[in-house]
């Protein structure tokens, strides 16, 4: 059966005063009805882009290069901007990381869920209204119908973010995408957040994106993970194998970095030196320069990610 969501060889580049970066250096990515994937990495490492890319989001002085982004068999690139724009909210929806930027200020929030429905002649105001309440009830605001009528500045960083959700699942999407929902939430909050998701897709059969850099919540939600460094997808595995037999370099370096309970330590361990430049062109592995195990194939030559159910994009792997 074909992906829902297949990516291959997506580059997507900005043009700045001092060269073009490389954000998103052709990243091969796929997704499952009712999956949850987690694409996790350090900042700047491509993993918002790439999201932006799928959404049709990438704005000047940014744009996608060159690669195939096709979903439910749809080429998303050669669609019209008024057919990708029925796509994005009714079939992808996407939960941005700063959910008091992303909704409207002067707008009830009641009324920001209704308009979904509304435009796009789902059901008529007195329904949307309706379907507005219960779908604050289904992420679980307290007191949903009092916040029917708040304005976004009236919510918790919490209760926007779980607005933001209902929002995103009113016209119930094939997929979701989730951009650090949990930012700037303390930890009880993170696991309501995380659970409403994991519910709500479920319940409606939605793959959903998890884009992080927290290891922890991934291995709590997502069924597989995708590790990206430096514009490229260096790893990806069912998340029990990932967490158990990490593959790439970089991913060791990613788990080894955790901090866990009962481990004594001066200071935490890091991964050593740099992430490259993105502007100059990078001849072998992105990871090389700061991989302790890297031979002289590393530097001279880009690795293919290889492997099927566990992939890994590195010369030092044999992945069956």
């Amino acid at each position: 059966m074909p992906h829902l969501l297949d990516i291959a060889g997506l580059h997507t580049h900005f043009t700045t005063p001092e060269g073009v970066v490389r954000a998103v250096d052709g990243v091969d990515l796929w997704i499952d009805e009712g999956e949850i994937l987690g694409v996790v990495g350090e900042s700047g490492c491509g993993k918002t882009v790439t999201a932006l890319s799928i959404m049709g989001l990438v704005d000047a002085p940014g744009r996608i290069v060159s690669g195939r982004i096709s979903f439910a068999g749809r080429d998303l690139r050669a669609l019209s901007p008024a057919e990708m724009t029925e796509v994005r909210g009714g079939q992808i929806a996407m939960i941005f990381q700063q959910p008091k930027v992303s909704l409207n200020p002067v707008v009830r929030v009641g009324r920001q869920i209704a308009e979904q429905l509304i435009r796009r002649g789902v059901m008529g105001e007195r329904a949307a209204m309706a379907e507005s309440l219960r779908l604050l009830e289904s992420v679980g605001i307290p007191g949903a119908a009092a916040k029917l009528r708040a304005y976004p500045h009236e919510l918790s960083g919490g209760q926007a973010q779980r607005a933001m959700i209902a929002i995103a699942l009113a016209l119930q999407p094939r997929l979701l995408i989730a951009d650090e929902p949990t930012t700037a939430v303390d930890v009880t909050v993170q696991a309501q957040i995380m659970r409403v998701l994991r519910e709500r897709c479920r319940d409606l059969g939605t793959a959903l994106i998890l884009v992080t850099h927290d290891l922890g919540l991934v291995a709590q939600t997502a069924d597989r993970v995708a590790v990206m460094y430096a514009g490229h997808v260096v790893e990806q595995a069912p998340v029990a194998t990932l967490f158990a037999s990490p593959a790439h370099p970089y991913t060791r370096g990613l788990l080894r970095s955790i901090p866990r309970l009962g481990q004594r330590r001066d200071r935490l361990w890091e991964i050593p030196g740099r992430v490259p430049n993105l502007i100059a062109p990078i001849p072998g592995c992105h990871f090389a320069s700061r991989c302790a195990d890297r031979v002289a194939r590393c530097t001279a030559e880009p690795p293919a990610m290889s492997g099927t159910l566990h992939q890994a994009r590195c010369w030092l792997q044999d992945m069956a």
